[in-house]
């Protein structure tokens, strides 16, 4: 099924926000140990960051870091690499268009950032690198001049695309020193350089190449199913348009047709447990608070109301009062609180 959709703002109360540890901005480095933070700049001036271990979507979560810090009354920032190189044993994923285009759509400040340091894999020696490091100087100066930007998330998002291919070539070059430094072997660097040169050309090539790119992903996933999925109906594509001219291409577990609603189904799944972990219903959050605002959604040319799904499921039946004290509270939360945004929960 390929639906498209808009959306033309965001209204939505995040419940489950992880309790922050606070930072020193001299302790930036340090506070790298933790997925999300809040960094005290000054006695005045505060700001709530998160970090993606790498550009891709699908990997460490990144969604549930970004999800941690909404509840933050300041600004909220969260560290993109512009890419990331494993070293040829492991993957590279470049940063999409649409990635900064739902940043600041949620209203969060991304820091283009690049790994400038690493340490080669006990594992696969020569073949891999690990524990890749940001370049902490560069990044506290982008939360510096963040701090003085007087604009919203949406300009500061789009003036750091317009530099992505000056970030880009930074990467690269530290990713040339590192192998060389390491004796690691990368990826192609003759592929990442046509990329860059692609980039040169300026916001508008970063879309296009990003937007196809996302399509064939999407085209890809349509026919995989997921480990952390446990799915019955039919899946399907969605397009989202938004006000700030971004295009998201999601792939949707299920879609159900019930007269004039149609149900919008983000499934997590759990082999082990009754319930998915809380990074996985993190994870999902982000998705509802966009299919909670979505509008004229439409499926073979008719318009039907939306129904945001939450889909749970594990390898044990479901019992809420069999659930551990934590997650129990966590469970009620969701179920009390966060539904409140209007969205569905099914557990099974």
């Amino acid at each position: 099924m390929d639906l498209s959709a808009k959306i033309t703002g965001i209204s939505y109360t995040p419940h489950l926000c992880s309790s922050l540890q606070t930072f020193d901005f001299a302790d930036l480095e340090r506070a790298f140990s933790k997925s999300a933070f809040i960094l005290k700049i000054d006695a005045q001036n505060s700001v709530a960051v998160s970090w993606w271990v790498s550009a891709k979507r699908t990997r460490s979560y990144p969604y549930a870091r970004v999800y941690n810090t909404l509840n933050f009354s300041g600004k909220r920032i969260t560290i993109i690499p512009v890419f990331k190189d494993e070293g040829k044993r492991g993957d590279r994923d470049f940063l999409q268009w649409d990635t900064i285009s739902m940043m600041s759509l949620i209203g969060v400040h991304v820091i283009i950032g690049y790994y400038a340091d690493a340490e080669n894999s006990t594992t696969y020696p020569g073949e891999k690198i690990t524990n890749q490091r940001f370049d902490v100087q560069s990044v506290k100066n982008k939360i510096e001049e963040i701090l003085s930007y007087q604009s919203d998330a949406l300009h500061w998002n789009l003036a750091q695309a317009d530099n992505v291919s000056e970030i880009a070539q930074k990467a690269l070059d530290n990713y040339e020193a590192i192998s060389r430094r390491l004796n690691v072997e990368m990826h192609s660097l003759e592929s990442a350089k046509r990329r860059i040169e692609k980039l040169h050309e300026g916001r508008e090539a970063f879309m296009s190449l990003s937007r196809n790119q996302a399509e064939a992903a999407q085209r890809r996933e349509t026919v995989t199913l997921q480990p952390k999925e446990q799915v019955s109906g039919t899946k399907g594509n969605i397009t989202i348009q938004n006000y700030l001219g971004g295009i998201y291409y999601l792939t949707l577990d299920e879609v159900e047709v019930a007269g004039a609603d149609i149900h919008l189904i983000e499934a997590k799944h759990s082999r082990r447990s009754m319930l998915p972990s809380a990074n996985d219903i993190k994870d999902a959050l982000i998705k509802m608070f966009l299919f909670t605002n979505l509008g004229d959604v439409q499926l073979d040319g008719q318009t039907y109301n939306p129904k945001p799904t939450m889909k749970l499921t594990g390898g044990k039946p479901f019992n809420p009062n069999a659930l551990r004290p934590a997650q129990k509270r966590f469970w009620d939360t969701l179920n009390q609180k966060e539904a409140q945004n209007g969205f569905v929960i099914r557990t099974g």
